[in-house]
């Protein structure tokens, strides 16, 4: 075991940054009012809602204040977005989603399957994009809901979202797009007028702010029913006591995040395609998964051929080295990534997939320590593999290559 920490597993949660520590804490001590109580101590709790709410539109581009509700997570965006979207046009049963999504979307859909909703899963190609064409001939004059992620949690393969809102719009004007932005906040530009999305969820502990807090954008033009159903809070859209310290810090993290995006778009980019080189060029049975799409700029997904992905894992673990195989929703399970069948990685891949996920605070030094580290680690297991004659063929193909 070490003491050091490497962490690049930031797609599954962000270290809250310190800038945003110190905006949350006077709402901690100092400034504990409920916000929606009347007398003159719960108004600097108040103000500072209304403040991160002008923060967060800004943040996704939205027109009025009033699109953003505050949730507690990623989850609670989409299950407000779906469930309400269905339950304010109950008389229309086919929604559309893609094979790849998070589950807390997927997961909802598979309900409503149950409930008698006709659902279609739109597959994607090997390198994870969408089949833009199967979408388009799904959708019919029934359909409810379509539910598109941004970019997918596993891969960081980017969904062509303007393109999904023009097919929507161009087949049935009345059909809405619930974008699951989870993954591209902070890491690339939103803006949901541009790319004409109705609804769109974020979470802020994918980007430096603390676990518990989300923000749910609905275009002022659709209409959903609650999910969450009590008092007043929210414009009556979703009720309970405002989480006013967690809300701030979002909003922090968010202005933060939007200073910082050239440098995540260039310079997390340069560390990611640095480690990605590093291990496709020296471990001769790893493969890109996603080849040559369009992903956001601190993510890949590597497969290492004929080994466990879990064991992997845990002599990283061993020397400080924090990755992951796949979603953390998903990680209790044995079965393959969902999102790596449905792009057919090959069965001798598919268990030895890793997630490398980095962040702003991820340095060169970090990057150089794995690139020197996972080869030995690699051929570690890989001795104990039961695929010695298909490890030997492959070495033979790829040393020629």
């Amino acid at each position: 075991m070490t003491n050091k920490l490497i962490y690049l597993d930031n797609n599954a949660t962000t270290k809250v940054d310190e800038k945003v520590l110190e905006a949350m804490l006077p709402y901690f001590k100092e400034e504990y009012a409920n916000p929606s109580s009347m007398y003159d101590f719960s108004k600097p709790s108040s103000n500072a809602i209304k403040e991160a709410r002008g923060v967060i539109k800004d943040f996704v581009n939205a027109q009025s204040e009033k699109e953003i509700i505050f949730t507690s997570c990623g989850s609670e965006s989409a299950n407000t977005a779906i469930r309400g979207v269905l339950n304010y046009n109950k008389n229309k049963k086919h929604i559309i989603t893609t094979k790849v999504e998070h589950p807390c979307v997927l997961n909802v859909y598979k309900q409503l399957e149950k409930q008698g909703y006709r659902v279609d899963y739109i597959g994607v190609n090997a390198n994870g994009e969408l089949d833009l064409e199967e979408l388009s001939s799904a959708i019919d004059e029934d359909t409810a809901l379509v539910s598109v992620m941004w970019a997918n949690n596993e891969t960081g393969v980017i969904n062509p979202i303007d393109k999904v809102s023009e097919i929507i719009k161009s087949k049935n004007k009345d059909t809405k797009l619930y974008v699951d932005a989870v993954q591209v906040a902070g890491k690339i530009p939103i803006d949901v007028q541009a790319n004409g999305i109705d609804l769109l969820g974020i979470s802020g502990h994918k980007f430096h702010a603390p676990k518990g807090v989300g923000a749910l954008y609905v275009n002022s033009k659709t209409m959903i029913t609650p999910l969450i159903i009590g008092g007043h809070q929210e414009r009556g859209k979703r009720a309970g006591t405002e989480n006013v310290p967690y809300i701030v810090g979002m909003a922090k993290a968010a202005q933060l995040a939007q200073d910082n995006l050239q440098y995540e778009m260039t310079e997390v980019k340069r560390l990611r395609d640095k480690l990605e080189a590093g291990i496709i060029n020296n471990i001769y049975n790893a493969r890109l998964n996603t080849g040559v799409a369009n992903r956001v700029p601190n993510t890949t997904n590597i497969g290492f051929e004929y080994i466990e992905g879990e064991l992997i894992l845990l002599h990283l673990s061993d020397i400080g080295i924090c990755a992951s195989s796949g979603s953390a929703c998903t990680s209790g399970s044995l079965e393959p990534s969902h999102v790596l069948r449905a792009m057919n990685v090959p069965f001798t891949a598919i268990h030895g997939s890793v997630r490398w996920s980095l962040s702003r605070f991820t340095t060169e030094d970090e990057i150089d320590y794995v690139i020197e580290k996972l080869p030995s680690i690699i051929e570690k297991v890989t001795s104990i593999s039961p695929y010695q004659k298909e490890l030997q063929q492959l070495k033979e193909l790829r040393t020629k290559h």
